[in-house]
């Protein structure tokens, strides 16, 4: 596993965004861990956190594509700070584009901020978390009613392996619905590998009974 990935893992753990105990999902899933994104809330973390979407960006797509597209509401700071990460780190200049969740109809006018999209634009998604994929169904109709653009790719912070509206996982699902790539910055296969008997901060996090918890969960939900 590449460092950056244990990084990130790390630094998911220290911001309260990866958590392990008795959740809920929206989907009613009851699942032993949560990823709650909301909880990335400074400006130095959210500097850090664009930084570990354009290393992966990068390792995934190289600079094959020119805007990012953040769907609204955890999508939008996610596809302006990461634009200014690829612009500091790697000197790509990318545009940022979401949506607004009602159309304007006055100043600034449309469903669209930021860039506008031009016929022939390639366009990554950036989200933050997805389980069934619901948000990206919502999403493609607006970014194909806006212009005819290629949709190279969807990147997310964690992929939960976990199946989406059939039996196999939302990325897979969504990357052949879609014909586009999808990738995360890490699994959590990758997050148990390197949490499990691990000490942070003074607390192990994966112990035996909870790799137990997150074993049995995904003997019921794991996507193909």
């Amino acid at each position: 596993m590449e460092q950056y990935k244990r990084d990130f893992i790390e630094f998911m753990v220290e911001c309260g965004v990866l958590t392990f105990g008795d959740f809920v999902t929206k989907s009613g899933r009851k699942t032993p861990f949560f990823v709650n994104t909301g909880n990335y809330r400074t400006g130095s973390q959210l500097s850090r956190l664009s930084e570990f979407y354009a290393k992966a960006i990068m390792d995934n797509f190289d600079t094959d594509f020119d805007v990012l597209f953040g769907p609204a509401y955890k999508g939008i700071p996610l596809s302006v700070t990461t634009a200014v990460a690829l612009s500091n780190n790697y000197d790509k200049e990318v545009a940022y584009c979401s949506n607004r969740k009602e159309i304007k109809d006055h100043g600034d006018k449309g469903i669209l901020l930021g860039s506008k999209l031009r016929d022939g634009d390639k366009v990554i998604i950036i989200e933050d978390v997805t389980t069934a994929g619901t948000s990206i169904y919502e999403t493609m109709p607006i970014i194909k009613a806006n212009g005819d653009v290629d949709v190279k790719g969807l990147i997310i912070s964690v992929d939960r392996m976990e199946k989406g509206q059939g039996d196999e996982s939302a990325l897979n699902e969504l990357s052949k619905k879609f014909n586009m790539k999808t990738c995360a910055i890490v699994t959590m296969d990758e997050v148990v590998e390197h949490l499990y008997n691990k000490e942070i901060n003074g607390k192990v996090l994966i112990d035996d009974k909870m790799k137990g918890m997150i074993d049995s969960y995904y003997s019921i939900y794991r996507g193909n």
